[in-house]
Protein backbone atom coordinates (compact mmCIF):
# COMPACT_ATOMS: atom_id res chain seq x y z
CA UNK A 1 0.00 0.00 0.00
CA UNK A 2 1.18 3.40 -0.92
CA UNK A 3 1.67 5.90 1.97
CA UNK A 4 0.60 9.48 1.53
CA UNK A 5 3.92 11.47 2.21
CA UNK A 6 1.23 14.84 2.00
CA UNK A 7 -2.10 16.13 2.79
CA UNK A 8 -4.12 16.44 -0.17
CA UNK A 9 -4.47 19.84 0.26
CA UNK A 10 -0.75 20.62 0.49
CA UNK A 11 -0.71 18.66 -2.52
CA UNK A 12 -3.09 21.56 -4.42
CA UNK A 13 -1.33 24.09 -3.26
CA UNK A 14 2.20 22.68 -4.43
CA UNK A 15 0.67 22.65 -8.07
CA UNK A 16 -1.45 25.87 -7.58
CA UNK A 17 -4.27 23.88 -8.53
CA UNK A 18 -7.60 22.70 -7.02
CA UNK A 19 -6.99 19.08 -9.09
CA UNK A 20 -9.88 17.20 -7.59
CA UNK A 21 -12.32 19.98 -7.59
CA UNK A 22 -13.03 19.86 -4.11
CA UNK A 23 -14.89 22.68 -2.46
CA UNK A 24 -12.46 23.09 0.22
CA UNK A 25 -9.43 23.68 -1.15
CA UNK A 26 -7.14 26.37 -0.20
CA UNK A 27 -6.46 27.44 -3.72
CA UNK A 28 -10.12 28.18 -4.13
CA UNK A 29 -8.58 31.11 -1.36
CA UNK A 30 -5.33 31.42 -2.03
CA UNK A 31 -3.30 30.65 -5.31
CA UNK A 32 0.33 30.62 -3.72
CA UNK A 33 2.63 27.59 -2.63
CA UNK A 34 2.48 26.44 0.89
CA UNK A 35 5.18 27.86 3.46
CA UNK A 36 6.72 30.85 4.51
CA UNK A 37 7.97 31.68 1.20
CA UNK A 38 4.92 30.83 -0.81
CA UNK A 39 4.15 34.27 -1.81
CA UNK A 40 7.36 35.02 -3.54
CA UNK A 41 6.96 35.35 -7.68
CA UNK A 42 7.74 32.54 -8.96
CA UNK A 43 9.72 32.59 -12.32
CA UNK A 44 9.24 30.91 -15.36
CA UNK A 45 9.23 27.34 -15.41
CA UNK A 46 11.85 25.49 -18.02
CA UNK A 47 10.41 22.85 -20.41
CA UNK A 48 11.35 20.53 -17.43
CA UNK A 49 9.56 22.17 -14.88
CA UNK A 50 6.45 21.98 -17.22
CA UNK A 51 6.84 18.50 -17.73
CA UNK A 52 8.15 17.35 -13.97
CA UNK A 53 4.69 20.01 -12.97
CA UNK A 54 2.67 17.58 -15.44
CA UNK A 55 3.03 14.30 -13.68
CA UNK A 56 3.86 15.40 -10.23
CA UNK A 57 -0.15 16.69 -11.12
CA UNK A 58 -1.79 13.25 -12.67
CA UNK A 59 0.82 11.07 -10.23
CA UNK A 60 -0.90 13.16 -7.04
CA UNK A 61 -4.36 13.11 -8.64
CA UNK A 62 -4.32 9.00 -8.39
CA UNK A 63 -3.61 9.27 -4.30
CA UNK A 64 -0.22 10.47 -4.52
CA UNK A 65 1.41 7.26 -5.43
CA UNK A 66 4.86 6.59 -5.46
CA UNK A 67 7.51 6.76 -8.06
CA UNK A 68 7.92 3.36 -8.69
CA UNK A 69 4.44 2.93 -8.49
CA UNK A 70 3.86 5.65 -11.38
CA UNK A 71 6.65 4.57 -13.48
CA UNK A 72 5.72 1.59 -13.26
CA UNK A 73 2.56 1.92 -14.91
CA UNK A 74 3.83 4.60 -17.32
CA UNK A 75 6.20 1.43 -18.43
CA UNK A 76 3.33 -0.53 -19.24
CA UNK A 77 1.62 2.19 -21.11
CA UNK A 78 4.79 2.53 -23.17
CA UNK A 79 4.61 -1.21 -24.31
CA UNK A 80 0.86 -1.13 -25.84
CA UNK A 81 0.54 -0.16 -28.78
CA UNK A 82 -1.21 3.34 -29.33
CA UNK A 83 -0.73 6.60 -27.76
CA UNK A 84 1.57 5.88 -24.27
CA UNK A 85 -0.73 9.31 -23.14
CA UNK A 86 -3.89 7.69 -23.80
CA UNK A 87 -2.68 4.40 -22.28
CA UNK A 88 -1.20 5.81 -19.41
CA UNK A 89 -4.79 7.47 -18.45
CA UNK A 90 -6.42 4.24 -19.10
CA UNK A 91 -4.32 1.90 -16.77
CA UNK A 92 -4.77 4.70 -14.12
CA UNK A 93 -8.50 4.87 -14.81
CA UNK A 94 -8.66 0.57 -14.35
CA UNK A 95 -7.53 0.66 -10.86
CA UNK A 96 -9.79 -0.07 -8.43
CA UNK A 97 -9.26 2.46 -6.05
CA UNK A 98 -9.95 5.10 -8.79
CA UNK A 99 -13.35 3.02 -10.07
CA UNK A 100 -14.41 3.15 -6.36
CA UNK A 101 -13.78 6.76 -6.53
CA UNK A 102 -15.31 7.32 -9.91
CA UNK A 103 -18.46 5.07 -8.97
CA UNK A 104 -19.08 7.95 -5.79
CA UNK A 105 -18.77 5.16 -3.39
CA UNK A 106 -16.16 7.14 -1.17
CA UNK A 107 -15.64 10.54 -1.13
CA UNK A 108 -11.88 10.96 -2.34
CA UNK A 109 -9.74 8.99 -4.25
CA UNK A 110 -7.54 8.42 -0.67
CA UNK A 111 -10.76 7.42 1.28
CA UNK A 112 -11.28 4.88 -1.83
CA UNK A 113 -7.50 3.16 -1.56
CA UNK A 114 -8.84 2.95 2.41
CA UNK A 115 -11.66 1.66 1.73
CA UNK A 116 -10.16 -0.97 -0.54
CA UNK A 117 -7.69 -1.58 1.71
CA UNK A 118 -9.73 -2.33 4.36
CA UNK A 119 -12.06 -4.69 2.36
CA UNK A 120 -14.75 -3.24 2.06
CA UNK A 121 -14.97 -3.85 -1.81
CA UNK A 122 -16.08 -7.25 -4.11
CA UNK A 123 -14.65 -7.42 -7.63
CA UNK A 124 -17.14 -10.19 -9.40
CA UNK A 125 -18.40 -11.25 -6.29
CA UNK A 126 -14.97 -11.89 -4.77
CA UNK A 127 -13.20 -10.13 -2.34
CA UNK A 128 -10.23 -7.35 -3.24
CA UNK A 129 -8.19 -5.38 -0.76
CA UNK A 130 -5.73 -4.51 -3.28
CA UNK A 131 -5.96 -0.67 -4.85
CA UNK A 132 -3.90 -1.25 -7.05
CA UNK A 133 -5.91 -4.26 -8.78
CA UNK A 134 -6.74 -3.86 -12.49
CA UNK A 135 -10.39 -3.90 -13.64
CA UNK A 136 -11.21 -5.06 -16.80
CA UNK A 137 -14.28 -4.29 -19.26
CA UNK A 138 -17.81 -5.82 -17.80
CA UNK A 139 -16.14 -6.29 -14.20
CA UNK A 140 -18.50 -5.65 -11.20
CA UNK A 141 -17.24 -3.74 -8.63
CA UNK A 142 -19.83 -3.90 -5.21
CA UNK A 143 -19.61 -2.69 -1.84
CA UNK A 144 -20.18 -5.56 0.66
CA UNK A 145 -23.47 -5.49 2.49
CA UNK A 146 -22.63 -4.90 5.73
CA UNK A 147 -20.48 -2.03 4.04
CA UNK A 148 -23.31 0.10 2.13
CA UNK A 149 -24.34 1.69 5.51
CA UNK A 150 -21.10 3.47 6.66
CA UNK A 151 -21.79 7.12 6.66
CA UNK A 152 -19.05 7.95 4.52
CA UNK A 153 -20.83 6.03 1.72
CA UNK A 154 -23.94 7.38 2.15
CA UNK A 155 -22.15 10.90 2.27
CA UNK A 156 -20.30 10.35 -0.76
CA UNK A 157 -23.11 8.73 -3.24
CA UNK A 158 -25.12 12.77 -2.08
CA UNK A 159 -22.12 14.61 -3.17
CA UNK A 160 -23.05 17.19 -5.84
CA UNK A 161 -20.09 18.42 -7.20
CA UNK A 162 -18.86 15.10 -9.01
CA UNK A 163 -20.26 12.70 -12.18
CA UNK A 164 -19.96 9.50 -12.57
CA UNK A 165 -18.71 9.22 -15.85
CA UNK A 166 -19.53 7.16 -19.03
CA UNK A 167 -17.69 4.13 -19.12
CA UNK A 168 -19.14 2.84 -15.30
CA UNK A 169 -22.29 2.10 -15.19
CA UNK A 170 -23.61 2.40 -11.33
CA UNK A 171 -26.55 1.43 -9.44
CA UNK A 172 -26.50 3.45 -6.21
CA UNK A 173 -29.30 1.49 -4.57
CA UNK A 174 -27.73 -1.34 -4.67
CA UNK A 175 -24.32 -0.01 -4.36
CA UNK A 176 -22.65 -1.59 -7.52
CA UNK A 177 -20.99 -0.68 -10.71
CA UNK A 178 -20.12 -2.28 -13.84
CA UNK A 179 -16.49 -0.75 -15.45
CA UNK A 180 -18.04 -0.95 -19.31
CA UNK A 181 -14.78 0.56 -21.44
CA UNK A 182 -11.21 1.83 -21.09
CA UNK A 183 -11.78 5.46 -20.98
CA UNK A 184 -9.37 7.93 -23.41
CA UNK A 185 -8.40 11.55 -22.03
CA UNK A 186 -11.21 13.17 -23.26
CA UNK A 187 -13.52 10.67 -21.32
CA UNK A 188 -12.17 11.17 -18.03
CA UNK A 189 -13.83 13.92 -15.42
CA UNK A 190 -10.73 16.06 -14.56
CA UNK A 191 -11.39 19.10 -12.44
CA UNK A 192 -8.10 20.17 -14.31
CA UNK A 193 -6.64 19.86 -17.25
CA UNK A 194 -4.47 16.78 -17.37
CA UNK A 195 -1.67 16.71 -19.66
CA UNK A 196 0.11 13.00 -20.57
CA UNK A 197 1.93 13.84 -23.46
CA UNK A 198 3.84 15.76 -20.96
CA UNK A 199 4.71 13.36 -18.98
CA UNK A 200 5.63 11.00 -21.74
CA UNK A 201 8.27 13.93 -22.47
CA UNK A 202 9.43 13.74 -19.32
CA UNK A 203 10.04 9.70 -19.01
CA UNK A 204 11.81 9.97 -22.67
CA UNK A 205 14.12 12.56 -21.50
CA UNK A 206 14.72 11.43 -17.86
Amino acid sequence: MSKRTSAKYKIDRRMGENIWGRPKSPVNRREYGPGQHGQRRKGKLSDFGIQLRAKQKLKGYYGDLTEKQFRRIYAEAERIRGDTGENLIGLLERRLDAVVYRAKFVPTIFAARQFVNHGHVKVNGRRVNIPSYRVSEGDVIEVRDRSKQLAMVLEAVALPERDVPEYIEVDHSRMTATFLRTPSLSDVPYPVQMEPNLVVEFYAKN
